[in-house]
């Protein structure tokens, strides 16, 4: 067991504020073989107590009465390896349909890129013409509307994995294990391009302990975008514009949240994702409509008004997630507890272990 000291939590602007040293080999690269074997920090963010478990013991620190909320988005396998006219290569990651056949993408190439050119996707067998390229830094793409881009999407496409997690691709071919293991288990509606992490550590097993305990489940979606995981790079983060992402919150969670607050149990969200749902309605004075899109940047000083306890995994510096850890638990509390992870060698990022924040 471990104490740190607690500091007040000032206003934190600056991007540098948001740095720490990561040693490359605490970066997990691959999931562990069983998802609830994975290591559960304990951190109370009143006392600065800290305890060090695995995590299907996370029915230890729920109590009847509480409720979890999980986000049920779906992974899609939105990465295409193509080339253009010039045979050079180029990767593409598929964001967000804008209409039919048209969406918008990130596009890795070692040469400059021209609106109007065509590329040659899924071994030559997808066409698609490069519209605009906005100010966002992504491009415009249109395929033919003969396409049924999911579809080939499904047969050829690769899970997003974060670039920080290295795989080599032979003949186009993915790994199966990342195909399974990046997704959660309750994985329903198709839309992200990154899988809710903290999510990732449930079993089927562990969900229905957390049930026989007492404890409600509920799930909301965020389909998890650009806007969740692009780094920070504006010196003043309050500078930073976070891209919309699409969630839905049906009405009955806020209803189970209001019995929730009544009873004086605790909302659990799991992972940042559900977090901001959660916190995207509250600031909407409770009257939101049950789908729509945010951009919440949250970072201290922030009062959340619906979440009490964060389940999370180690996120890397320079983030809007981590700033959210930072509004959420204080810059000086989660620093020291990054400090204790990683002598410990707790494993870091998407596929690591992860924390929960009471």
């Amino acid at each position: 067991m471990d104490f740190i000291a607690l500091k007040p939590v000032p206003l934190y602007t600056k991007l540098s504020d948001y740095d720490y040293d990561i040693p490359r080999e605490l970066i997990a690269q691959h999931p562990l073989e069983n998802r609830e074997d994975a290591r559960l920090l304990i951190l109370n963010r009143n006392t600065g107590k800290i305890d060090h478990r695995r995590f299907h013991e996370v029915v230890e620190y729920l109590y009847p009465g509480d409720f979890l909320v999980l986000n049920n988005t779906k992974v899609i396998p939105a990465l295409l390896q193509g080339k253009r006219i010039s045979g050079a290569f180029l990767e593409l990651l598929l964001t967000e349909e804008r209409e039919e056949n048209q969406w918008k993408a990130f596009i890795k190439s070692n040469a400059k890129l021209k609106a109007g050119e065509e590329i040659y996707l899924a071994d030559n067998n997808l066409a698609a013409k490069l519209l605009r390229k906005d100010e966002d830094g992504l491009w415009l793409v249109q395929f033919d509307k003969n396409y049924q881009i999911k579809d080939i999407l499904t047969r050829t496409g690769k899970m997003p994995l974060p670039p920080y997690i290295k795989r080599t691709y032979h003949n186009g071919s993915r790994f199966d294990s990342d195909t399974d293991r990046y997704q959660t288990v309750f994985a329903q509606k198709e839309g992200a391009i990154a899988a809710p992490t903290a999510g990732l550590h449930f079993t089927h097993h562990t969900l229905e302990k957390i049930k026989k305990h007492g404890v409600e489940i509920g799930f909301v979606t965020l389909h998890v975008g650009i806007g969740t995981f692009r780094p920070i790079k504006t010196d003043d983060i309050q500078k930073h514009q976070m891209q919309k992402e699409y969630y839905e919150c049906p009405r009955e969670i806020m209803e189970t949240i209001e019995k929730t607050k009544k009873r004086k149990n605790r909302v659990i969200a799991v992972g940042s994702t559900s977090c901001r749902v959660l916190e995207s309605v509250a600031i909407n004075n409770h009257i939101s409509p049950t789908s729509g899109w945010t951009n919440l940047f949250i970072y201290p000083p922030y009062h959340f008004q619906y979440v009490d306890v964060l389940l999370t995994n180690f996120h890397l510096p320079r983030t809007t997630l981590l700033a959210l850890v930072y509004a959420f638990a204080g810059r000086e509390n989660i620093l020291s507890t990054y400090e204790i992870a990683k002598n410990k060698d707790y494993r870091f990022f998407s596929y690591g272990d992860c924390m929960m924040i009471m």
